[in-house]
């Protein structure tokens, strides 16, 4: 049996993609595997049965160097690939192999719009990482394991939410990859569904000003859930609309019916929902000269028309969900 360290430190929709790589070490190989990680993250990789190992840093890896040593690694697998991960391996001096980021190729379509990405999902790109220890890609998609105390009754939502309901995923980590507002509330109200809006405490404020214009078909979750209580709603969901960000690839893990929303990043730099379910769709504005404007996101659009997502075609969303 090989034991195999797999680095990811962050964010949560990354650490998810990265769990195909940690099944194939487990199920091909029959290794012993270990995930080093931020300590925000442990709680949700804690249920993954593929996962022997747990250790987490809060900023600096010398948190755990000392303990990694004495393990005595037979491969370490690099999926995060920066200075800090670079220091770790030359500190544990075992064999590795780090996932390549194709910085250029992503300053340059972001930059240029000139695309020399490969027309590769970002799995597909972790799993060649491993390639050379004969791992092969299963294709069972992404896994998410949610606890049992995690799990939410339906019938413990309001009303009429335990027939059915739309998760409607309204935060992400930049502005620019969100819908603005009273562009979720219209969609809402052309919906004519129950709807669950799902996020973190910081979008907490702007999910209740929605609940309360929209009234009884909306239910406020944001900021009410951790994060596997919010993944068991993810789960339920007759449907995902969402952002890019990481409720979006935690959907892909279930195979939900997703419509990704994309506002100033784009699906060709390879994060897009990898094996949704059926009938999934993504919406962006095409031939916009200025997208994309980031890999990552801005606070406010740098032209100050915000296009990518003020012209998202409400219609078309609504006709995906009848």
């Amino acid at each position: 049996m090989k034991k195999i360290l797999v680095i990811r430190f962050s964010s949560i929709g990354d650490i998810v993609l990265t769990t195909p790589v940690v099944r194939a070490l487990k199920e091909q190989l029959n290794a012993e595997v270990h995930y080093l990680t931020k300590k925000s993250f442990v709680s949700f990789l804690e249920p993954n049965p593929n996962i022997d190992t747990i250790y987490s840093i809060e900023k600096e890896i010398d948190e755990v160097v000392a303990d990694l040593q004495k393990e005595n690694y037979d491969f370490v697998v690099d999926l995060h690939n920066n200075l800090r991960t670079a220091r770790l391996k030359k500190a544990l001096k075992k064999p590795n192999k780090s996932f390549k980021k194709l910085n250029i190729e992503k300053w340059l379509l972001v930059n240029f719009k000139l695309d020399k990405m490969p027309d590769v999902h970002i799995v597909d790109r972790y799993l060649d990482t491993v390639k050379e220890l004969g791992i092969k890609n299963d294709h069972k998609g992404l896994d998410y394991y949610i606890p049992t105390k995690d799990e939410v009754a339906l019938n413990s939502l309001p009303t009429g939410f335990d027939k059915g309901y739309i998760g409607f995923v309204i935060g992400g980590q930049h502005a620019t990859k969100m819908l603005p507002e009273e562009k979720i509330t219209s969609v809402i109200k052309k919906l004519n569904k129950k709807v669950v809006l799902l996020g973190g405490p910081e979008d907490a404020e702007k999910a209740n000003r929605i609940e309360k214009t929209i009234g009884e078909n909306v239910y406020n979750a944001a900021g009410k859930y951790n994060l596997n209580q919010s993944a068991s709603l993810v789960k339920q969901a007759d449907a995902i609309i969402t952002h890019d960000t990481g409720l979006m690839h935690i959907a892909a893990a279930f195979q939900k019916k997703i419509i990704s929303v994309w506002g100033n990043t784009v699906p060709e730099l390879g994060m897009y929902p990898y094996q949704a379910g059926e009938g999934s769709q993504i919406m962006e504005v095409k031939d916009l000269s200025c997208r994309p404007c980031s890999k990552i996101g801005y606070k406010k659009c740098p032209k100050g028309h915000f296009k990518c997502m003020v012209n998202q075609d409400e219609e078309l969303i609504i006709s995906l969900l009848h």
